[in-house]
């Protein structure tokens, strides 16, 4: 059952033309917001810290710190909201959740080893 699944998705899907991203890449994301009748892009630079789902359900969750606070935001990826994804740097993560990044402070709070 779960490969026609699988195979629907995969015929179904939207062709997603973002660059391949992983945990651990700083990324910047352009998402488009809609501001009662006026619309703009909104860019939200971090780290990946979470990949979850496959295909249309693919989504991320980028980490970034605001004053001292750190902030999460999930995206999922097949949205015909984000517009575009930038790869600042990749990122060896070296596991699939950077949950750990959450303890640390300042600069050492988006430290990962370089690819």
């Amino acid at each position: 059952m779960s490969n026609y699944i699988e195979e629907f998705e995969k015929n179904n899907q939207a062709k997603l033309d973002y660059p391949d991203v992983g945990v651990g890449d700083l990324v910047v994301l352009h998402k488009e917001i809609n501001e009662g009748k006026k619309t703009r892009i909104q860019r939200f630079q971090g780290m990946i810290v979470k990949e979850t789902g496959r295909f249309s359900r693919y989504s991320i969750t980028i980490r970034k710190i605001v004053d001292g606070i750190g902030v999460e935001k999930t995206f999922v990826m097949a949205s015909p909201l984000i517009k575009q994804v930038d790869v600042l740097t990749r990122g060896k993560g070296r596991r699939a959740r950077l949950n750990y990044l959450r303890n640390r402070k300042g600069k050492a709070a988006l430290r990962v080893k370089k690819a």
